[in-house]
């Protein structure tokens, strides 16, 4: 399901705008409610007073005369109805309805008391309002009840609240169509971005432009070119994998091809027989090679996706240099394995990690002299485990170290047969386990001493 940004800002923007809009239309209807109460209350007050000065005392008796002007104060086109009742201090009624209903509780003193009821089914709001009668009969506060009905007070309340109303609700609409223009004007970098990646060559794998856009978008940008960088590099690594590997399987095949081609042209038997060994060790060196070229693009950085987990490095170099003793027992060579007896766990990847030792080692076995001595050694030092490998060979010059660990560099003059990749494979397989590789002279010299020192497994305590 297809999601619009556009849509989602806008939503984000507006949905609380809209929250808002219904809480003030809540709070708006109830001071509309207040404001018409208030208007209703004082008009009430003010007729009640009106009916409240003509209580007097009259031959004794009390009386209220009802002026026109204290019920024309309610005229409206709503036609409410306008009731009053007029009590003696004695309760007597003096005028008005004896109907009207009461209020809940008598006036304090001379201040108001406003009451909602009903009259006659109909919702009514009322004013009771107590005033002095000087008499000698029948002297003390008469009550005087003004009420009405409520319909011009609910017009008056729709009013207001839907006056408010609409005003927020045109706010609103407002808002929503400055906020699209805004977004349209907003996004306009972003969608320039898409129309230009939809333009684009699938070949072309250059750098966006940054500039001109907002500095919200810039790390988008950023990250587009970082991939776009990291594609280029991946694109590198294949054509050079697959150069390296057309480059150093072509000249083998054609060895291989004249040597067919000669075997199948001798009669002596014993020619052809050396003819098809010679074949049969050019058939070992080949997949000795694309082993080798299978390893070096695992181990290069996007050439496959490492699984790593948790591995005892020392079971793994044990078992790779024992795998090498037959080579080391044709030529012989004193190989030597010295690890600690603790575990020394690493995160990687079992097969280059076990390449890593069996590369170092034979490296070292076939590039000193018969009756030398290869040393491997696996400690601990501190957050990292050290492997060594160290012979009592010619060495190499400190000229040299760095460049032997480029791909199909050997040194010249060179009396052994090899590819150039083992010390490149071992840099590639060292650097994708985020480890460091240093080759130095042993000491005394001469001979070649190899350091890889690979993070240990965390939560690994070093030993104290």
């Amino acid at each position: 399901m297809s999601r619009s940004l556009r849509a989602e800002l806008l939503g984000w923007l507006l949905l609380p705008l809209v929250a808002v809009v219904a809480f003030n239309g809540w709070t708006s209807h109830r001071d509309a409610m207040r404001t018409a109460d208030l208007i209703t209350d004082r008009t009430l007050l003010a007729s009640a007073r009106v009916i409240a000065e003509q209580v007097k005392e009259t031959d004794g008796r009390v009386e209220a005369l009802i002026p026109p002007s204290a019920l024309e104060m309610f005229a409206s086109p709503d036609r409410d109805k306008v009731i009053y009742r007029v009590l003696s201090p004695s309760g007597e009624l003096i005028a008005g309805f004896p109907d009207v209903v009461a209020p809940p509780a008598p006036p304090r003193g001379l201040e108001p008391a406003y009451y909602e009821g009903t009259f006659r089914t109909e919702a009514m709001r009322a004013v009771a309002l107590a005033q002095p009668v000087i008499s000698k009969v029948d002297g003390g506060n008469a009550l005087v009840i003004v009420a009405t009905t409520l319909h011009g007070r609910d017009r008056l309340v729709d009013e207001i609240w839907l006056t408010s109303l609409r005003d927020q609700l045109l706010l609103v609409g407002m808002a929503a169509l400055l906020t699209l223009f805004g977004l349209r004007r907003g996004l306009a970098p972003l969608l320039r971005l898409r129309n230009e990646l939809r333009s684009r060559s699938p070949e072309s794998l250059q750098a966006l432009d940054r500039d001109g856009v907002q500095s919200e978008l810039r790390p988008m940008i950023d990250a587009l070119n970082h991939a776009l960088e990291r594609v280029q590099a991946y694109i590198a690594l294949q054509r050079r994998f697959v150069a390296d590997a057309s480059h150093q399987l072509r000249t083998p095949l054609a060895v291989l091809k004249t040597q067919i081609a000669m075997a199948r042209r001798d009669e002596d038997p014993q020619l052809r027989q050396e003819a098809l060994a010679a074949i049969d060790g050019g058939v070992d060196a080949m997949g000795r090679l694309v082993n080798q070229l299978l390893t070096l693009a695992r181990a290069e950085p996007g050439g496959a996706a490492l699984r790593k987990e948790e591995l005892d490095f020392g079971e793994i170099a044990r078992s790779a240099t024992e795998g090498l003793a037959g080579i080391a027992f044709d030529r012989a060579i004193d190989l030597s394995y010295d690890a600690a007896e603790e575990p020394l766990p690493v995160i990687g990847h079992v097969t280059l990690l076990r390449a890593l030792v069996v590369n170092l080692v034979e490296n070292a076995l076939r590039h000193i002299p018969q009756g030398g001595a290869v040393a491997v050694k696996l400690e601990r030092a501190g957050a990292a485990i050290l492997l060594v490998v160290e012979d009592n060979g010619p060495g190499i010059p400190a000229e040299d170290r760095e460049r032997v660990l480029e791909r199909f560099h050997r040194l010249a003059p060179s009396t052994v047969e090899g590819t150039g990749l083992g010390l490149a494979i071992v840099r590639e397989i060292v650097s994708a386990h985020h480890g460091t590789i240093l080759l130095t002279q042993t000491q005394p010299p001469p001979g070649l001493r190899v350091e890889v020192r690979l993070p240990a497994a965390p939560g690994e305590a070093p030993p104290a």
